[in-house]
Parts: structure tokens; C-alpha cells; sequence
């Protein structure tokens, strides 16, 4: 599968200048972020790719929307691949003005409150993403999948840590990565 991370975030861009939580809830993608998303859209049309799996939070959802366009695919929503719950943009908007802003998305497998109510540990997000990676490992299309996710939870399947918009390549059925170090 392909493991994209989401383009710049106003949460991003405001947090890579002062290493402080600016305290924006949901983030939007900034101009930077459209641009790495139209990118993506572009360079990963001849990757092969038949499905695309992505985050509820906007930032992931903006994201996917270019490429799929591009393909002429649906999103399939998943909170499984959300980012890490430990900081202000981790906070999602509602599946039910998530359903308004996405119309032609299908978010009605997905509670309205759809995050943790709480900080989720280190631990929490590996057990997610080594769930994640057995769910995908059983499927027979898990090689022209796209999942459009996050920092914190591409770092917990491959032990790798991805610039916004940035891609890579993860085979479910390589064990997951030993060790992980959480410096962003």
C-alpha cells in the first residue's frame, strides 16, 4: 500500500515556526497544502492505485479529494488511520458536519464524536496501526491501496517519519518496526 501523509495543515505550518500547539481544532490544509495534495494527485496516477482510505480529520479529507478526482475513485473514511490524539488539531469535527462539508463521502459506519476524549499514548496508536496492518495484510487489493494518514500513525507502521505530502511504499506483511522514536 502507499502511505500518504496530508498536506500542510495551518496546525503544520504554525507549529513547525514555534514548536508551541497554536490551538487550531481540525485543521485546514494551507495554499502549500493544496499544493502538495494536487502533487500527489499527479504523480500518483501511474501508481496503480484502485482504493483510497483516508483519515476523518479535514486535513486528510482535503487531501484525498484531488487525487480522488484524479482517479475517478470514492474515499472510504476510516478512523483507524487518525492521527495521534495528543495535540489541539487532533480534535476532529463531527461526522455530522463532516457529512455536510463531504456530501458524497459515506461517513455512516463512523460515530459523531469519532476521536479519543483524551490524550492516546505511544502504545495506543501502535496497537492501532498493528490492527490496522492485519486488517490490510488479509486483503487482496492492500497493494493498489492509498491511505491518505498522518504523521504519528504512518511513524507506527513503518517506523519512518514522512514530511506533509510526502509518500511511501508499506507491505503489511513485513513485521512492524521494533523501535520507534516520536521526535517530530
Amino acid at each position: 500500500m502507499i502511505l500518504l501523509r496530508h498536506g500542510q495543515s495551518e496546525f503544520n505550518l504554525h507549529f513547525t515556526a514555534t514548536r508551541r500547539d497554536p490551538g487550531i481544532v481540525d485543521p485546514r490544509l494551507t495554499e502549500l497544502g493544496h499544493t502538495q495534495a494536487q502533487n500527489a494527485a499527479e504523480a500518483l496516477k501511474a501508481e496503480g492505485i484502485a482504493h483510497i482510505i483516508a483519515s476523518p480529520y479535514t486535513r486528510a479529507l482535503q487531501t484525498a479529494a484531488p487525487i480522488a478526482r484524479a482517479l475517478g475513485l470514492k474515499v472510504l473514511v476510516n478512523p483507524i488511520v487518525r492521527e495521534r490524539y495528543a495535540f489541539s488539531c487532533d480534535i476532529g469535527s463531527p461526522v455530522s458536519q463532516l457529512a455536510r462539508d463531504w456530501p458524497e463521502l459515506d461517513f455512516s459506519h463512523i460515530d459523531d464524536i469519532w476521536w479519543p476524549a483524551m490524550e492516546e499514548g505511544a502504545q495506543g496508536v501502535i496497537a492501532r496501526a498493528a490492527a490496522f496492518r492485519a486488517e490490510m495484510s488479509a486483503l487482496p487489493h492492500w497493494s493498489n491501496t492509498l491511505v491518505v494518514s498522518h504523521w504519528g500513525f504512518i511513524l507506527s507502521l513503518t517506523g519512518q517519519s514522512v514530511m506533509n505530502g510526502n509518500w511511501l511504499r508499506c507491505d503489511p506483511h513485513t513485521p512492524a518496526p521494533a523501535s520507534i522514536s516520536w521526535r517530530h
